[in-house]
């Protein structure tokens, strides 16, 4: 499998653009459970104005208080900088916009699980909560219309995954996600079109890879018009890269790899 053939390849090709730093106080509006496993949580405030996130994985930074203290140090954005009140930088993760309403209303999905600075927040969350947001600072915008893309992530990745869906126009369209079928369809709602293999939840780590390698061996990749998704667990995420780009020769300008997050 080689490099994608086509007369006009940059326009095929995910482009990055930098957007503008900028922090924004938010409040929460409503939060609601979603798929069992998820806590959608509905910002609101004027600070929005202006919010734009256009690439379906882009990422801002939640910027949470100090569980402890219940402190907020907030940044500010000068001439020369980011500067973090008393040189003390909050405690923050960072999450995909499922929505924005283009104007006061962002959602977020909060995945539910044990220990997480985000996921105890978002369980003890109440309307009228605020929490800083930041960026995103910079997006890949990815055609939508690549005749094969295929997606592997786990619960994490899922809200992405969720936000792309619809835009999607692809002849072949593959998702393999680390989680139980129950909630991947709960949560996902509509996959029509859509070829899935379910891994199971808690599965993504090298120790398992051999089971998704096996699958993913049975797919044939064509030579050209391709995308390839790929988040998660950090050290997966590398190893699948690896095995996209180097043992079935794709060009990496259209395998898409991020760690969402690493086993400690």
């Amino acid at each position: 499998m080689g490099k994608k053939k086509t007369d006009n390849i940059d326009s095929r090709t995910p482009q990055r653009v930098q957007n503008e730093v900028c922090f924004r106080h938010i409040k929460i509006a409503d939060k609601t459970r979603v798929a069992e496993r998820f806590w959608r949580i509905r910002f609101t405030g004027s600070d929005l104005r202006g919010f734009n996130s256009p690439a379906f994985d882009d990422h801002i930074k939640l910027f949470f208080p100090d569980p402890a203290t219940g402190v907020l140090n907030l940044p500010e954005v000068t001439a020369e900088g980011v500067v973090w009140t008393g040189g003390v930088r909050p405690l923050a993760r960072d999450y995909t916009p499922l929505e924005f309403d283009g104007d006061h209303t962002l959602t977020l999905d909060f995945y539910i699980h044990k220990s997480g600075l985000a996921s105890d927040w978002a369980e003890h969350a109440r309307p009228g909560g605020e929490l800083v947001i930041g960026g995103p600072r910079g997006s890949v915008i990815v055609p939508d219309d690549y005749h094969f893309q295929l997606y592997v992530c786990d619960e994490t990745g899922l809200p992405a995954f969720k936000r792309r869906k619809p835009a999607i126009n692809a002849e072949q369209l593959h998702l393999f996600a680390y989680t139980e079928e129950s909630t991947g369809r709960s949560y996902l709602d509509d996959l029509d079109g859509v070829d899935v293999n379910w891994l199971g939840t808690g599965m993504m780590h090298t120790d398992n890879l051999g089971t998704l390698i096996g699958a993913l061996d049975n797919v044939s990749l064509p030579t050209d018009d391709y995308f390839i998704w790929l988040t998660g667990e950090g050290a997966t995420v590398k190893m699948l890269s690896d095995y996209f780009t180097q043992r079935r020769g794709c060009d990496p300008a259209f395998v898409r790899a991020i760690a969402y997050w690493h086993h400690k």
